[in-house]
């Protein structure tokens, strides 16, 4: 939810996000649940009930960062989670049609990365209006999450991905996996997997990968040292 990427390559479709949390909090390992008549796959956040990595049986993947273009101020309260509206979005018929009519003035600010139906879009909500981007799917792209990381080290962490592909234009999906478990791997501050004081980390990393009609949901759980696959096609 604070490092996401894409890259469309060779037939395939790539999306993975790591994920930085606060070692209290835990989350289980991807299953199927059906949610407003839909069945959609995620690793669930057991505290609030919902997701940051959400892919439907239709092939919609919605991804979550935290705050939208800059830091805010937290509020003591929000009246929904976050991790809810992916499910509401990624289970909906129309997932940018869904966007548009959702009701956002109790959430926290946000970054959705969506694809659906081979386009890609960047939709935030900064605690005051909804923007929608939609960007071309044959350039790869990187977020970091406003919350944790300053611009600047949101732009030298661009840089990185940015050197990566220019040494693997085409890369792999197990390259790209190396890249969000291993780049500037010394670094626990803002490195692609973080350990602040043993408090915050990066706990998982959750990474899809669409070929043709076939989905496959890879989740390495760093906490417990444990990885899955499930793998399904596309209704």
């Amino acid at each position: 939810m604070c490092t996401v990427s894409f890259v469309c390559t060779n037939g395939k479709v790539i999306l993975t996000s790591n994920r930085d949390e606060k070692v209290n909090r835990p989350a289980l390992a991807p299953k199927r649940y059906c949610y407003n008549g839909k069945v959609v796959l995620f690793p669930k956040d057991p505290k609030a009930g919902g997701t940051w990595f959400a892919v439907s049986e239709g092939g919609v993947v919605v991804v979550l960062l935290n705050g939208a273009e800059e830091k805010h101020e937290v509020q003591l309260h929000y009246g929904k989670s976050r991790g809810l509206i992916i499910l509401e979005i990624c289970s909906a018929s129309d997932a940018i049609q869904q966007w548009e009519i959702l009701d956002l003035s109790a959430v926290e600010p946000f970054t959705l990365v969506v694809f659906e139906n081979q386009k890609l879009f960047q939709l935030r909500w900064n605690g005051k209006m909804k923007t929608k981007q939609e960007l071309s799917i044959s350039e790869k792209h990187i977020w970091s999450s406003a919350t944790l990381y300053t611009p600047e080290i949101r732009t030298l962490r661009k840089q990185w991905f940015d050197a990566f592909i220019q040494e693997n234009p085409n890369p792999t999906p197990d390259e790209v996996l190396h890249f969000h478990q291993s780049t500037q791997g010394n670094n626990k501050e803002f490195g692609l997997v973080i350990d602040r004081n043993n408090v915050l980390k990066t706990t998982s990393i959750t990474q899809t990968v669409i070929e043709s009609n076939k989905v496959t949901l890879g989740y390495n759980d760093l906490l417990q040292q444990q990885s899955q696959t499930n793998t399904f096609i596309i209704i």
